[in-house]
């Protein structure tokens, strides 16, 4: 977060959403909605500029990131210019390779991770079709309209061929996206090996990306 408010000389507002299992779906994502509106009904105060908005998480986070830009669009704003979640988890069906590729129970994260995680959150309606792509962005059926987006993911991290079809209709939606796959990595790895030379170029290049959106 310091590397974003340095390099782009940015404010950065973190929400503390609610979490499940004690607080499901819609929670976490009303809470970041609110966080916007927020943010945004207090732009002059905050020092914000409403032409220049973006928003960026990570894992679950990067997951909420895709929803609430479906979510802002949706609602008609507030408006912005750029999203970025990174190695997003978005898709509760399980069904990719990747998905059950990781398994090990050694993985930073992994399949009965995933599967648990989907359960606590989505509570009852995991299997749902009619779940809203709010709480699940891969369920949208249209991504036009969203903003430019950057996205990574590592070559081992379960999170992998989701994030990989997401890039590909963000693209055939028509949406401008960067895309950043990195070889023998797994989920989190800038988290947990920060030192490791692909670590610092993953990180900082995401923290480029959001520089040259917030770059008027």
């Amino acid at each position: 977060m310091n590397g974003f408010v340095l390099a782009a000389k940015c404010v950065v507002v973190s929400v503390d959403y609610r979490l499940a299992p004690e607080h499901p779906y819609p929670a976490a994502i009303d809470d970041c909605y609110a966080g916007l509106t927020w943010m945004t009904d207090e732009a002059e105060l905050l020092g914000v500029d409403l032409d220049r908005i973006a928003i960026a998480g990570a894992s679950g986070g990067g997951g909420l990131t895709a929803a609430l830009a479906l979510m802002a669009r949706d609602k008609g704003g507030p408006a912005l210019i750029f999203q970025m979640p990174l190695y997003p988890m978005i898709d509760n069906r399980n069904i990719t390779a990747s998905s059950h590729e990781i398994s090990a129970d050694n993985a930073t994260w992994n399949r009965k991770n995933n599967l648990e995680a989907w359960s606590m959150y989505l509570a009852e309606g995991n299997d749902a079709s009619a779940v809203s792509p709010y709480a699940v962005p891969s369920r949208a059926e249209n991504l036009a309209g969203l903003p430019p987006t950057y996205t990574c993911v590592g070559q081992l991290d379960l999170f992998r061929d989701e994030t990989i079809e997401y890039v590909t209709r963000l693209a055939l939606a028509g949406v401008d996206v960067e895309f950043h796959l990195y070889p023998g990595c797994y989920h989190c790895f800038e988290v947990f090996v920060p030192e490791a030379e692909v670590s610092q170029r993953a990180s900082q290049n995401y923290v480029d990306a959001i520089t040259r959106a917030l770059d008027p």
